[in-house]
């Protein structure tokens, strides 16, 4: 499928996974953010991610420079008029969400496809700012994008069957699988790994187990290929708490509420991978510190 002008707003972790995967299917892309320092940001984290494809074999410098060639870093929000696709990464909050859509209808051309990245949010909400809400769908891919095959289309209650089918293909230029999720706050995926992380904190404050040790349990005993700790620390603390915060806030339900020591931890700063530590302490790669990892019952 040849796809017009792609850009994604919102150069964070979610936006440069995007914008690689784009690249790496082919496509140019254009990464939005506020400030160039921003962009340029995000230009910095991708090519760091593709290093370290590289030292694992699984890319080349072929690869990474022509991946790096088909994203262009930019702040003009204006860049949407020409554009094919718009994908939103920017953070979880509504009301950011809602102004963004806002000023992406009055600048796109009609037939855009308008895409959120939301984890928790309604799309049906976002979309109703607009004049357009049977044009807008939430596609939610997973970190790493470039990593996990699932993408989960959510629809609003007003997305039409064009829109849905036009998603369908850009998925598949992405060479992605997904499920079809009806809106509802959480839809599939964060809404059944929320609790699960949320209790293996509990259970670390508690003092039952090691961070080491309730990652190995679920592992081992179940299958996963991350430990639900080390996955909250390689998604940001600060992100995973977000999620909680909005899923208490839509569903009322117990089992959203943030355990105590994940909001100590982002209080005090310590976000995961991406400050160096949360539940486990990291390198300046994002590499784990084996022996040093939070023990329980820390909440004051």
């Amino acid at each position: 499928m040849n796809q017009g002008n792609i850009i994604i707003i919102g150069a964070g972790i979610m936006g440069q996974g995007l914008a690689e995967a784009i690249s790496a299917s082919g496509q140019d892309v254009i990464l939005i953010d506020k400030t160039t320092k921003l962009a340029q940001k995000g230009i910095k984290g991708i090519t760091e991610s593709i290093d370290h494809e590289i030292e694992k074999w699984g890319l080349t410098q072929s690869d990474k420079k022509s991946i790096l060639a088909r994203i262009q870093p930019s702040t003009d929000l204006s860049q949407v008029e020409d554009a094919e696709i718009v994908l939103e990464a920017i953070p979880d909050e509504i009301g950011m969400k809602k102004k963004l859509f806002e000023q992406l209808d009055s600048l796109c051309q009609p037939n855009t496809l308008l895409i959120s990245n939301t984890s928790t949010l309604s799309i049906s909400e976002i979309a109703s700012v607009t004049e357009r809400p049977e044009k807008i769908i939430g596609m939610h891919f997973l970190n790493p994008v470039t990593k996990i095959p699932l993408v989960e289309f959510v629809k609003g209650l007003k997305t039409n069957q064009e829109t849905f089918d036009k998603a369908v293909q850009f998925a598949q230029t992405l060479d992605k699988q997904w499920i079809t999720v009806n809106e509802y706050p959480g839809f599939v995926t964060t809404r059944i790994i929320v609790p699960m992380m949320n209790e293996a904190m509990h259970i670390l404050m508690e003092g039952v187990a090691s961070a080491s040790d309730i990652d190995k349990a679920m592992k081992l005993g179940f299958g996963f290929n991350v430990g639900p700790l080390t996955l909250a620390d390689m998604m940001g603390l600060d992100v995973v708490m977000s999620w909680m915060e909005n899923l208490l806030k839509e569903l009322v339900e117990h089992k959203y509420n943030p355990c105590p020591l994940l909001r100590k931890l982002v209080r005090s700063g310590h976000l995961g991978v991406k400050t160096g530590k949360g539940f486990f302490t990291y390198d300046s790669e994002g590499n784990k510190l084996r022996e040093n990892q939070l023990n329980g019952a820390l909440v004051e």
